[in-house]
């Protein structure tokens, strides 16, 4: 099952013409990637990342950055690459715009830091409500330690990196998450 979905993800690579980076590049680039060249950093998890926007800085950038036992708010898209299909939103998308229930709230889930590892726990919102669990996939919060409030990212997240359905049954999710937002605490 973990050759099929290499497979899928190696496809929808080549089908969306997505252009690989190493970290080790990510890294000597600053942390950006090229929107304009369609790149994404792979990550040796396995997570492909493209940051279309790190987000805003303020005049006090320590209170930008995404921090222990902060609450975030999220936007985001959740595609299942296998199925070519979307699965979860809470974006307005085409089709959906009179169904206000589907994109009235964002997700919400409270990130926390132990210097060691990294958590999220969902407190509300649509991936809570169709997975059942409160774990945050562990794939978009890879993304918060390169980016700050407001940030847009988009994300290929394999299996072992993503929510519990995609662990079980080996799938591969394609994320656009259009908003990483702190909330007030």
């Amino acid at each position: 099952m973990l050759d099929e979905e290499k497979d899928a993800v190696n496809a929808f690579i080549k089908k969306h013409n997505i252009q690989t980076i190493s970290e080790s590049d990510f890294e000597a680039n600053g942390y950006k990637t090229d929107t304009t060249k369609n790149e994404y950093v792979a990550f040796s998890n396995g997570v492909y990342m493209q940051i279309v926007d790190k987000g805003i800085v303020t005049d006090k950038p320590e209170n930008d950055s995404i921090k222990n036992n902060n609450i975030v708010a999220v936007r985001f898209v959740e595609h299942d690459i296998k199925a070519n299909d979307t699965t979860c939103f809470n974006v307005v998308l085409p089709g959906f715009e009179n169904y206000p229930n589907y994109y009235t709230y964002p997700d919400v889930f409270r990130y926390v830091d132990n210097g060691t590892s990294v958590a999220g726990v969902f407190t509300e919102g649509s991936m809570y409500a169709k997975y059942g669990t409160t774990d945050v996939p562990p794939g978009w919060l890879l993304a918060l330690k390169y980016v700050t409030n407001y940030a847009h990212v988009r994300m290929i997240v394999p299996s072992k990196m993503g929510h519990q359905s995609a662990n079980q049954y080996v799938n591969p999710y394609f994320y656009d998450i259009r908003k990483f937002q702190k909330a007030l605490n």
